[in-house]
């Protein structure tokens, strides 16, 4: 019998949890006992899905294309990873970093600078809607201060990262947020205003924390000769001017006037690129292939040998592989109907506000640990559960906030997605180190499954405006609801 481009039938539950177990066992024996790059592990993975969608008669040619259409769906993504590379290697080399390290050594308070880099992430991320863009500038130079302050890297990771995920996942700049609001058929205000119940407590907690910590590891009084030494080092190796702090202000402001982000980044490498030639007297050549190899330094300071010896196109290279492999295995996931199987399992058991939020979360996770992109986790988590909001009358801006939560926030907890690779590679912390510090992430994940269970802003669709909107089984929830 010839297989066919469409399933004959969806995989059963029992097929699906052997093709869990299965990637599960083949990223195990791959990274902990073969020690093979993890970029094979995932490539590998493919041809479990494969088996099973050869097993359900689906034709190769079908499932090649599924998994063609998910690396499309995610190449923004990899397009904005390698302008972000070019922009840190220029930004290192052009003295734009080692200036904002030391500006901000020299007037940071080391007790509030957990702090203070949560909440400069966060404002940056708000106004300029990446996660990615605000990691590769403000988040490095935080790196940089929090580590001459004798601050553990994974904890100042995890203040860089919850704030700049506040951005990712609230401001109407972010395509995550515009995406989600527009998969889940809710105005993008709405979104954002119904995120801002969940998000609000998570930011304040998480400031909280973040400078309680921060008292705690300098309780008494903070060692500065570590600072004075950094500092001085960073003079002898680079040319310190205010004057080199613009390419950061024109970057940031291009990206909050809205401009895409490619080309704004990649403006930004090119100054990198100018500040290098004419301020550090770096060859013009040699200036513009920084772009691509990365910065190279040696300093008597070894923290700043492995600060600022990094980025470039080239660098990121092994992570646009991973990226690549774990968009293709998300394409054939879905193509092959493991997507789909979960999703009638789900709508079985989410009968009530707290099991659908956990359900909604769960497809968002499901998204990101095999699909590899938030991309991929946004469309699992509202697709899969979007239904059960309808049949139970419950508004679909609690979709939209659930999707977000599960899908964005749960991204950089994956060590194989874009946004984990991404804040792994460009912090230099790996992403099992910094993720007991993603305070604001796991904030968000516990107020949402509160708020389920509670049934706290959980609003309702009147039953009129249900069947006047048509929202049922077989309807599509396209109108705008009110707050009940």
């Amino acid at each position: 019998m010839l297989a066919s481009s469409a399933p004959v039938r969806l995989p059963t539950m029992t097929e699906v949890l052997a093709v869990m177990v299965g990637f599960i066992g083949v990223m195990f024996m791959s990274i902990n006992v073969l020690q093979l790059p993890i970029q094979l592990a995932l490539f590998a993975s493919w041809f479990i899905v494969i088996g099973l969608g050869l097993r359900l008669k689906i034709n190769y040619e079908s499932m090649q294309k599924g998994l063609i259409d998910g690396i499309h769906n995610g190449m923004e993504a990899v397009l904005v990873l390698t302008t972000v590379g070019a922009l840190i290697g220029t930004w290192i080399a052009g003295g734009i970093v080692p200036s904002i390290i030391y500006y901000g050594l020299s007037v940071m308070n080391p007790q509030i600078f957990l702090f203070a880099a949560f909440i400069i992430c966060a404002l940056t991320s708000i106004a300029t809607g990446t996660s990615f863009g605000t990691a590769g500038t403000a988040g490095v130079a935080m790196m940089g201060i929090g580590h001459s302050f004798g601050i553990p890297l994974p904890l100042v990771a995890g203040a860089v990262i919850s704030g700049a995920y506040v951005g990712d996942k609230m401001s109407p700049l972010s395509d995550t947020t515009v995406m989600t609001a527009s998969l889940c058929k809710v105005k993008l205000v709405d979104h954002i205003r119904s995120m801002m119940w969940v998000s609000a407590p998570a930011i304040l907690i998480a400031s909280v924390l973040f400078l309680v910590v921060g008292f705690f590891y300098l309780s008494d009084h903070a060692d500065t000769s570590r600072t004075a030494m950094a500092m001085a080092a960073l003079q002898d190796h680079f040319v310190i001017s205010p004057w080199l702090l613009l390419p950061a202000v024109v970057v940031i402001t291009l990206l909050t006037r809205r401009y895409p982000a490619i080309p704004v980044i990649t403006l930004g490498a090119i100054l990198g690129s100018v500040c290098a030639w004419w301020a550090q007297g770096i060859d013009p050549v040699q200036a513009i292939h920084i772009a691509y190899s990365g910065n190279a330094m040696h300093s008597d300071v070894e923290f700043l040998n492995t600060l600022l010896n990094r980025g470039g196109i080239e660098s990121m290279l092994g992570v646009v592989a991973l990226i690549l492999f774990a968009l293709g295995l998300g394409g054939l996931m879905e193509r092959v109907g493991i997507l789909k199987a979960i999703s009638q399992s789900f709508l079985r058991w989410a009968n009530n506000p707290g099991r659908l939020t956990i359900s909604t979360m769960l497809g968002g996770f499901f998204g990101n640990f095999f699909g590899g992109a938030a991309y991929v986790s946004l469309i699992t988590a509202s697709t899969i559960t979007e239904k059960n909001y309808d049949d139970q009358g419950i508004d679909r801006r609690v979709l939209s906030r659930n999707a977000e939560a599960g899908g964005t926030i749960t991204t950089p907890m994956v060590p194989w997605t874009d946004g984990g690779v991404f804040m792994a590679t460009t912090l230099g912390v790996s992403t099992l180190t910094y993720l007991p510090f993603l305070w604001y992430h796991m904030l968000v994940i516990v107020i949402s499954i509160v708020y389920g269970f509670a049934n706290i802003a959980i609003w309702r669709v009147p039953q009129a405006e249900r069947t006047s909107a048509g929202v049922g089984p077989n309807a599509q929830a396209d109108h705008e609801w009110q707050a009940s």
